[in-house]
């Protein structure tokens, strides 16, 4: 996949936060894209009193405009695929097959199903990775079949942490987020002391908090949230979050509200 950022900087509305990013000087040749992929969380499928079809209809064609349009090579739900029946599961994951591009999932506290229902439906355990060329990614999960919140196996963590310790960039999914810093975060020290020592960690993806969908930092690291897409509660927009990273060794990620087009939130980092 190749796209401009000087194309796509063009078409940027002057938005508060912006400033992180500079458009490329004159003769000098715009970055390209490597990698683009896009998260998204809480769809909730099946809670009573939301119009939860439709709304997994609109991601659903969202993210295939996108790939039409600027190209995706993976999109990460991150939890709370389902609300709390663990026969939505088979339905939604029938759903999700009208996606044109690859996905992956994690695990969240609505998702109340046990590993080895999990491991059927989606091929892999509620704690799994992948890689994809120069980067890593990894979905640690942060709940279990009871719905309780729980901190990320550190020990696990840290096995996949230098698993990919050659990688470029890693990238990490949590459910919850690992800092009392929201009302429905927890507090998981010993994660946050590993995330924050790990070198090729460039971001952390947290769900869960319909409400926050924008960046919070904690030392260098910095955590994105993406509101939702289902639910009941939140943002008063459904969304999700692009992630892009570029040839020239600098990424960039914001929110997007897929209804009135704006780009919300932009971060730009050194990958």
């Amino acid at each position: 996949m190749s796209l401009e950022r000087r194309s796509f900087l063009k078409l940027l509305p002057a938005l508060p936060g912006l400033s992180y990013i500079s458009s490329p000087k004159e003769n000098e040749p715009a970055a390209r894209i490597s990698m683009r992929f896009i998260v998204a969380s809480d769809g909730h499928y099946g809670q009573p009193g939301t119009e939860f079809t439709t709304m997994h209809s609109d991601l659903i064609g969202w993210i295939n405009r996108e790939k039409i349009q600027k190209g995706v090579d993976f999109l990460f739900l991150n939890g709370d695929l389902i609300h709390d029946d663990p026969t939505l599961l088979y339905d939604l994951k029938t759903m999700l097959g009208n996606l044109r591009v690859p996905y992956f999932v994690g695990r969240g506290n609505h998702d109340r199903v046990g590993i080895d229902v999990w491991e059927s439906t989606w091929g892999y355990k509620p704690n799994h990775s992948f890689g994809k060329g120069e980067y890593a990614f990894i979905a640690a999960d942060t709940s279990n079949e009871k719905g309780e919140y729980v901190c990320p196996d550190v020990k696990w963590l840290r096995e996949e942490i230098e698993k990919y310790s050659n990688k470029k960039s890693i990238f990490i999914f949590l459910h919850i987020t690992p800092e009392k810093w929201t009302d429905n975060g927890i507090d998981c020290k010993e994660v946050v002391e590993l995330l924050e020592n790990t070198p090729n960690l460039k971001a952390i993806f947290n769900g869960h908090d319909h409400d926050q969908d924008g960046k919070k930092q904690k030392g260098k690291k910095p955590y994105f949230f993406d509101g939702h897409f289902g639910g009941n509660w939140g943002t008063a927009y459904k969304g999700y979050r692009v992630v892009e990273i570029y040839e020239d060794n600098t990424w960039q990620t914001y929110q997007y509200n897929p209804t009135a087009a704006p780009v919300i939130n932009t971060f730009n980092g050194k990958d």
